[in-house]
């Protein structure tokens, strides 16, 4: 296996975002990595896990590790079987490979996480991360049906199975997805997969903020009907200006179906939309998703001189609303812009603060504590390691923590694996 000492570029990463040293190994077999955590837990060895690196910044107040293990080597297609519907595949393989391998089959995997060209699947999964496809497919978890993990002391454990129906009892599946890699090295995933579309639909909305009463009735009547839309995406102005070119706010609607089908959604979105908005059906969807799906800053390609943070805010469906406008009053403030993109069908909102480090950390608690005001939480996704050590990246410890913290202390006693990585300092 590679074993590699990188100065210049890779030292500069991690003293900006940290999770990751300029001492690392390249793992390429699955015995290769046990190999590695059993001599590192033997020795009480402090482990950083990255794949893709464009989680950097999420999560993590640990200043430093002994050595990063790095999955990047750990690629390709392990198994694919059409009929059943099912693939497993390496963690270190991009969503891009994985969903262009898939595409040759007339298959996909329902996810769209943001940098689809430079995320992986490990890393997806591992953060359980979703895109504006979440409406309708869902998010990582919903996907999985087995893995093999890597525990801190080199055992190899197989969660779920390769096929749809196999999961009875506890599906171990979702100890691992979301724990940000404190639990166990995953080396191969197993995914359900979704037929590519017959025709697909972009359509988007525009209005004025006074007009906002009239879209929030108009997104009430399709939860009500019986169209289906893969997506609801609420865009705030600022970001429709860099989107559209239109300080207003967008709606988009993404529709997958038949081809009369989404027309037929079409039309029906046409005769139903508010008075006040204007409708356009864009003519070349897959490029605005390709744009849409790059627009968040992560430590991959946040070389700017402005700081940039990128949150994960949680609320109820409808609770965007006010979100989006309280994200727009902040911008009229103009010490910080805010872009901001919410799904109105799930409740999760996108919301990217840049400025100087000082007033970034300000905004980022303030949008927390609405957010909690509403019930919901704020989540930092992508920020520097020295303006993270400043705030409560995770938001609020919720009552389950106790029990995360217990599995953490049961399945790595010794803090082998991406430690204070997670909620709490886990």
């Amino acid at each position: 296996m590679d074993e590699l000492l990188i100065e210049g570029p890779l030292t500069e990463l991690a003293n900006r975002f940290g999770n990751i040293t300029p001492h690392i190994r390249y793992p390429e077999t699955e015995d290769e990595v046990a190999m590695i955590l059993q001599e590192a837990n033997k020795n009480g060895k402090k482990l950083a896990i990255v794949s893709g690196g464009t989680k950097l910044g999420y999560g993590g107040i640990k200043p430093n590790y002994d050595f990063t293990l790095s999955l990047k080597k750990l690629t390709g297609i392990v198994e694919h079987t059409a009929g059943d519907m099912t693939v497993t595949v390496k963690p270190g393989t991009t969503m891009q490979n994985l969903q262009q391998f898939l595409k040759q089959h007339n298959q996909m995997v329902p996810l769209d996480p943001a940098h689809s060209s430079a995320s992986t699947i490990g890393g997806v999964v591992s953060a359980n991360e979703s895109g504006p496809k979440r409406l309708k497919y869902g998010a990582a978890r919903d996907h999985v049906i087995g893995m093999r993990i890597v525990y801190p002391d080199g055992k190899i454990i197989r969660t779920g199975g390769k096929v749809v129906k196999n999961v009875a009892g506890y599906d171990m599946n979702k100890l691992f997805i979301g724990a940000m890699g404190t639990l166990g090295v995953i080396t191969e995933i197993t995914l359900k997969l979704r037929p590519l579309p017959k025709h697909s639909s972009t359509v988007t909305l525009s209005v004025q903020e006074d007009a906002l009463n009239d879209l929030k009735s108009f997104i009430i009547r399709i939860q009500d009907s019986t169209i289906e839309p893969v997506s609801l995406e609420l865009i705030n102005p600022t970001l429709s200006k860099s989107l559209f070119h239109k300080d207003e706010y967008h709606l988009i609607i993404a529709l997958e179906d038949v081809k009369k089908a989404v027309l037929f959604q079409e039309d029906w979105i046409d005769e139903n939309k508010p008075t006040e908005a204007m409708m356009n059906v864009l003519e070349q969807p897959e490029d605005f998703w390709t744009r849409f799906n790059e627009l968040t800053p992560n430590s991959q390609n946040d070389f700017h001189d402005t700081t940039s943070g990128v949150m994960k805010v949680g609320t109820a469906n409808m609770g965007v609303f006010p979100l989006l406008q309280e994200c727009d009053r902040l911008n009229l403030e103009g010490n910080v812009q805010i872009l901001a993109h919410a799904g109105v069908g799930h409740g999760l909102s996108t919301i990217i603060v840049s400025g100087q480090p000082e007033n970034v950390v300000q905004w980022i608690r303030y949008i927390q504590a609405f957010s909690e005001e509403y019930g919901g939480y704020g989540i930092v996704k992508h920020l520097p390691f020295e303006l993270r050590e400043q705030l409560e990246v995770w938001g609020q410890q919720k009552g389950s923590f106790s029990l995360m913290r217990g599995i953490k202390q049961k399945i790595d006693p010794k803090n082998t694996l991406n430690e204070q990585r997670f909620i709490g300092g886990i």
